[in-house]
C-alpha cells in the first residue's frame, strides 16, 4: 500500500492496458483521416465551406473520434424523430439526446459536401444525406421535459439553433486544438485497465473535497469490483453563462492532478457541450462514458439540472435522474453508482448525512455563494471545503465567477 499526499492510503498503482468494455452498438467509431494527401483530396472535393461555432465543434469531434458510437454523423430524420419521441434510434438502440447539425444555409441541400472549419482551421467533410424541418417544440418537450425557454436547453434549440436539421456523414480532418487537450475514447481505452471496474465522474466545475470524496468512495461502492479505477472526465465545452470557462476548469483539473496524485484516478477531459436535460442527459452521458471504456457512471444528486430563469424552480426531481440511469442500466449495460449525500463534520470529517444525523455529529456548511464571497475578499477558505491548488488557480484566473 502507498499513502497519497491527503493522506489516504491507495493501492501500488496497476499496469494499465487497453479497456475491454464494448462500445455502444459494438463498435467504436473513427472516421478521421490522418493521410495528407487524401485529407487534402477531401477538402478539394467540398462544394462550399462553413464556420462551426463551439457547440457544433464539440458535437463534430466527438462524431469522428467515436464518443457518439454507433454514429458516424449527423442524426437523418427518422433517428433525430425516434430519439426525440422514444429515445432510440430507427434502429431501436437507445441514445439519449439529438445529435444534429443546424442551418439556415439554402447551399445545404442533400448531395452537398461541407467543408467544416473552426477559426479557419479544417476540422471536418460534412456529407449531407438529409435535410429537414424539425419539430422543435415537440423536441423540447420530450427531451427537456418542458417547452419554456426558462429552460437553458429549450432557450438554446428556439434561439441559438438554425431553422433546419442536417444528416450526414462526417469524416475527421483535424483535431480541434484547444487549451485542455481531449483525447480520444481509443486513447483513453488505451491508459484504461482492462480486467477491473471503471467508474465515471462527469463534472463542469471545479473540484472540491466533497467531490473528492464521493468519486473516491464510489470505487469502494457494493457494485463496483475490487480494484477499480475511477475515470475523471469534466466536461470543458460550453456550458452555463455562469460556470467556470473550461480553460480555467482545466488549470484547476490539473493541478488537483498533481497535488493528490492518486493511482486510482485517471483524468480525461470531454469536448463536450452540456444541455441540462436532467434524465435525458444522465443517459447521454452513460453512453458517451460505455464509449471511453467505462463500466459505471456516478449519478450526482440532480445530475445536469436546471432551474427556470424566471422563478428559479428545478426542472427536475433531485432523483429523476439517478431513477432513469438505473431503470435503463441493463439496455446500456453500464451500471449506475448512486452519489452518496456527505457532509462534514468537526468530529469524523466527510461522513454521510444519516450517519452525521443518527450520531448526532457537528456539521459545518459554507455555502456556494458565501464561498464565492470569500474567494473575491481574499479571505482564507477552509481546507475541508476546498483544495489550496484550485482555490489559487480561482482567485488568479476567475476571481469573479469562481464558485
Amino acid at each position: 500500500m502507498t499513502r497519497g499526499k491527503l493522506g489516504l492510503s491507495f493501492r501500488n498503482s496497476m499496469p494499465l492496458k487497453a479497456s475491454n468494455t464494448p462500445p455502444h452498438g459494438g463498435q467504436l467509431v473513427n472516421t478521421l483521416v490522418k493521410d495528407e494527401l487524401k485529407k487534402n483530396d477531401l477538402m478539394r472535393s467540398a462544394d462550399f465551406e462553413l464556420e462551426l461555432d463551439e457547440r457544433q465543434l464539440c458535437d463534430v469531434e466527438l462524431l469522428m473520434q467515436g464518443g457518439f458510437s454507433p454514429l458516424d454523423g449527423y442524426m437523418n430524420e427518422d433517428d433525430y424523430t425516434s430519439v426525440v419521441n422514444d429515445m432510440k434510434l430507427a434502429n431501436g438502440l437507445i441514445f439519449g439526446l439529438p445529435v444534429v447539425f443546424d442551418t439556415d444555409d439554402d447551399r445545404v441541400v442533400p448531395g452537398a459536401k461541407v467543408l467544416l472549419k473552426y477559426k479557419n482551421v479544417p476540422i471536418a467533410l460534412l456529407e449531407v444525406s438529409s435535410k429537414y424541418l424539425p419539430n422543435k417544440a415537440l423536441e423540447a418537450k420530450q427531451c427537456y421535459g418542458t417547452s419554456t425557454i426558462e429552460h437553458p436547453g429549450v432557450m438554446m434549440i428556439t434561439t441559438e439553433r438554425k431553422k433546419y436539421y442536417v444528416g450526414g456523414k462526417v469524416t475527421g480532418l483535424n483535431v480541434p486544438v484547444r487549451e485542455f487537450p481531449c483525447v480520444s475514447p481509443q486513447e483513453v481505452r488505451e491508459r484504461l485497465p482492462a480486467d477491473v471496474d471503471v467508474v465515471a465522474f462527469q463534472c463542469r466545475n471545479p473540484i472540491h473535497r466533497a467531490h473528492y470524496e464521493l468519486f473516491t468512495r464510489a470505487l469502494d461502492a457494493p457494485n463496483v469490483g475490487k480494484d477499480a479505477v475511477v475515470l475523471v472526465h469534466p466536461t470543458c465545452g460550453p456550458t452555463q453563462p455562469d460556470d467556470i470557462p473550461g480553460n480555467v476548469r482545466y488549470k484547476t483539473y490539473e493541478v488537483l492532478k498533481e497535488e493528490v496524485q492518486n493511482p486510482r484516478i485517471q483524468w480525461a477531459y470531454l469536448p463536450y457541450s452540456m444541455h441540462m436535460a436532467g434524465p435525458r442527459e444522465a443517459i447521454q452521458h452513460m453512453i458517451i462514458r460505455k464509449n471511453y471504456g467505462c463500466t459505471h457512471f456516478i449519478i450526482g444528486r440532480d445530475m445536469a439540472g436546471s432551474k427556470s430563469s424566471l422563478d428559479g424552480e428545478d426542472f427536475y426531481g433531485a432523483y429523476d435522474a439517478q431513477n432513469m440511469a438505473i431503470s435503463k442500466s441493463e439496455e446500456l449495460n453500464v451500471t449506475p453508482v448512486p452519489s452518496l449525500n456527505l457532509v462534514y463534520t468537526e468530529e469524523e470529517g466527510y461522513t454521510t448525512a444519516e450517519e452525521a444525523k443518527a450520531k448526532g455529529l457537528t456539521e459545518k456548511k459554507l455555502s456556494g455563494t458565501k464561498f464565492r464571497q470569500m474567494l473575491r475578499g481574499g479571505e482564507d477558505i477552509p481546507t475541508w471545503f476546498a483544495f489550496e491548488s484550485v482555490v489559487k488557480v480561482l482567485r488568479e484566473e476567475a476571481p469573479d465567477t469562481a464558485k
